[in-house]
């Protein structure tokens, strides 16, 4: 039990280490900055955005939707 335990936890702290060197260098190269110009993720028609006189609401249901299709299709790939 604990070493199942630990060899969880130590899958986990290389997954996180590869995920925040994989930042630091996106973060380097500027890539992200440069994707979100050209994509419209947050922009796309459908998406809630109601500004008030003293509030400001913004709901991006069809970017959520889009890349929840998105996440779906590529995990059924690694799932077969």
């Amino acid at each position: 039990m604990i070493a199942s335990l630990g060899k969880t936890l130590v899958v986990v702290g290389l997954v996180l280490t590869g995920l925040g060197l994989a930042l630091v260098l996106v973060g380097r190269l500027d890539i992200l900055r440069v994707l979100w110009e050209r994509l419209p993720l947050g922009r796309l028609p459908g998406d809630i955005h109601l500004r008030g006189k003293d509030f400001s609401v913004f709901f991006p249901w069809v970017t959520c939707l889009v890349i929840s299709v998105v996440v779906s299709v590529i995990l059924s790939f690694f799932r077969k």
